[in-house]
Order: C-alpha cells, then sequence, then structure tokens
C-alpha cells in the first residue's frame, strides 16, 4: 500500500534544480557527438540525461500536488535547515568538493585515500586505524584494476605527482 506523504520544506526547488541539472547534462552530452549514431560516444550520456530530465519533471509534478506543512510554527527556511541539510550532510558535501578540488593538486591516490578515511569518520566509524587501512585496500583494489585491466592513467597531482615512484604514475 503507499501513502503520501507531505512535501518537505525544500523539496520543490530541490526538484526543479534537478530537472535544470539534467538539462545541462543533456545539452553537454549532445555536444558530445551530436546524436550522429546510436553508437556515437554522446548516446548513452544523453540517453541517461533525457531519463534523468523526464523523472525530474514527473517528481516536479507530483511535489507540487503535495501539501507542504510546516512544523512546530517553523518558517520554510528552518524547516529546511533543521530537516534537508543536517550538519553531517552538510560536511559531507564539502568533503566531496574539497576531493574534487584536491584531485588536480595531490592527485588521484592522496586525495581519494584522504576521501574515504575522512569519510568514514564522518559517516560513523570511530575505528581510525580500521578506516585507514580499510581505505588503502580499496584504494589498492581500484588502482590495480585500473592500471592493470583497464590501462588507465590516474591523475598524479601537481603537488604529489613529480615525488611519485613510476609504478604510481
Amino acid at each position: 500500500m503507499h501513502t503520501s506523504h507531505p512535501r518537505l520544506a525544500g523539496e520543490l526547488t530541490f526538484m526543479v534544480l534537478l530537472v535544470l541539472v539534467s538539462l545541462f547534462l543533456l545539452w553537454t552530452a549532445y555536444h558530445i557527438s551530436s546524436f550522429d549514431s546510436l553508437a556515437a560516444p554522446g548516446t548513452f550520456p544523453s540517453f541517461c540525461a533525457i531519463t534523468m530530465a523526464i523523472t525530474g519533471l514527473l517528481n516536479v509534478v507530483k511535489s507540487a500536488r503535495k501539501k507542504l506543512i510546516l512544523e512546530n510554527g517553523e518558517t520554510t527556511v528552518q524547516q529546511f535547515v533543521r530537516r534537508i541539510t543536517p550538519l553531517q550532510l552538510v560536511l559531507f558535501s564539502a568533503l566531496i568538493l574539497l576531493y574534487m578540488l584536491g584531485m588536480e593538486l595531490l592527485g588521484f591516490l592522496v586525495a581519494s585515500y584522504l576521501f574515504l578515511a575522512l569519510s568514514m569518520y564522518l559517516l560513523g566509524s570511530r575505528r581510525v586505524v580500521f578506516n585507514l587501512l580499510i581505505s588503502a585496500l580499496v584504494l589498492a583494489t581500484i588502482f590495480i584494476v585500473f592500471r592493470a585491466a583497464f590501462s588507465v592513467i590516474l591523475p598524479a597531482g601537481s603537488l604529489v605527482g613529480p615525488y611519485l615512484p613510476e609504478l604510481l604514475k
């Protein structure tokens, strides 16, 4: 049985932003190969972006039909901050942003290791040594698969790259 839930503060705005992002992704995917053929490099990204846009539009309509119920006399902004943007989510989003920015400077290996270890801690695992070991194991596995199996050269980073052994470049 499906029950309808009231609309959360910020839900409709998020759905509209999702549609706008999906349209931007469709535009960028189109510029990859301009739909030259079904086997063109931009076909799959375009299909994904179209799917995302359609489902996003359906969710916009669904969210718009729901009634917004504010709790405890809160404003929309107060409820949004309390329910939708808890501190852990904000910190994790900042960590993702730092990871993306740090990849160019620190390279894939160092940035990914820091991201994995810090994200495990941020998401609740307080076993620091275990987090460090698991991060190293996961990263080593990813590195071996991409380097050995797929021959992908991962970014070395402008700060760390010159000091890495040739095997890790």
